[in-house]
């Protein structure tokens, strides 16, 4: 496979796959491309690469760059603006599930305390209510732990995080 095809099947599948997780394609596909680029981009440049508007560059730019996954450099003699992505996978992984737990967890987690004062109308049985908080109390436990590990996982070293994954896997 020549070296274009690869880079174009890797943007493609990195675009896919964040879809798949919840995050938009396009900036999954903008993140692909700053992870294999080895010099720094503009927007133009992106533009160029992904075949997108100016509005969904921008857009997807400030979004990663809000994830802490690009930066800003600057270039002596150049108006542009310059992009430059985050290279250490293992800080990207940090930072994306800092970010998901953020967006989707701790949200849920809000919820889920609220759910806990639920009381019991005159047209629902006690059985129903029992019922309906048995069910809430295990999506909150499991919840809590899911976040503090996340937690757990966001905040530590890679070293640490290799070393215990070997431990649960042997």
């Amino acid at each position: 496979m020549e070296l274009e095809e690869a880079k174009y099947k890797f943007i493609q599948s990195w675009g896919s796959f964040g879809s798949q997780w919840g995050i938009n394609r396009t900036m999954a596909q903008i993140h692909a491309l700053f992870l294999i680029a080895p010099e720094s981009m503009s927007t133009e440049e992106v533009m160029d690469a992904l075949k997108i508007s100016r509005g969904n560059a921008n857009t997807n730019i400030r979004t990663l760059i809000d994830w802490g996954l690009l930066y800003k450099e600057y270039k002596i003699g150049e108006r542009r603006e310059f992009f430059i992505g985050e290279k250490d996978i293992w800080v990207i992984a940090k930072r994306i599930l800092k970010m998901r737990q953020q967006k989707e967890l701790l949200p849920m987690l809000q919820i889920l305390g609220q759910l806990q004062t639920t009381t019991i109308e005159s047209e629902n049985s006690p059985k129903e209510l029992e019922h309906f908080m048995t069910q809430i109390n295990e999506i909150n436990n499991m919840a809590i732990q899911a976040d503090k590990t996340l937690t757990k996982i966001s905040s530590s070293e890679k070293s640490w995080f290799m070393k215990t994954i070997v431990k649960l896997f042997t």
